[in-house]
């Protein structure tokens, strides 16, 4: 157990840290990195919209109207602040403001 432990330890240090030391011998073509650059953005919009909706099997997707209302502030922040700081914030901060008003 002690070596599968140490194993995925090793493998996810290696993740992290291989890709940056390649990068700092090689440099990537222009494409590549302005392809990487909406990486960040992809991943965001995905945990976003799979929070935004719950899936029922059989049904359509429903819509989770608590997180869909505290949405709508967090949006405006991100718009206006585009700092992902002020966007987790803000998007907590409504959520919760919901969910002790009772509204959701």
């Amino acid at each position: 157990m002690l070596l599968t432990i140490a194993g995925c330890g090793l493998v996810t240090w290696l993740s992290r840290i291989l890709p940056l030391v390649l990068l700092k011998h090689f440099t990537l073509p222009k494409p590549v990195i302005e392809y990487l650059a909406f990486v960040p953005i992809v991943i965001m919009a995905t945990l976003w919209f799979s929070s935004l909706f719950t899936a029922n099997p059989g049904h359509l997707p429903q819509l989770n109207l608590d997180y869909a209302l505290a949405s709508l502030p967090t949006v405006v922040a991100a718009v206006i602040s585009k700092s992902l700081l002020v966007i987790v914030a803000v998007g907590i901060i409504s959520l919760a403001g919901l969910r002790i008003l009772g509204i959701a």
